[in-house]
């Protein structure tokens, strides 16, 4: 008589309520990790356009010095 009192709230924990939280948490979840990361891709893209900035620097500074270094 008592498993009857303790298994039908956890059948219907079970079958209801687990799965809605289980959907719940891990949707949460993943919209939390989408915004980080696209956070992370801008913070690279930026990084990203000031490394090519160097680059182009770089490259200017030996046109002007040693116009024949992109043979070498």
């Amino acid at each position: 008589m008592s498993s009857i009192f303790i298994g039908i709230p956890l059948i219907i924990f079970v079958l209801f309520v687990l799965p809605i939280w289980l959907w719940l948490h891990y949707n949460s979840r993943n919209s939390n990790q989408s915004q980080l990361d696209q956070n992370e891709v801008q913070r690279l893209a930026e990084r990203v356009q000031h490394m090519q900035a160097r680059i182009k620097t770089l490259e200017d500074i030996l046109d002007a010095e040693h116009p024949d270094w992109r043979q070498s």
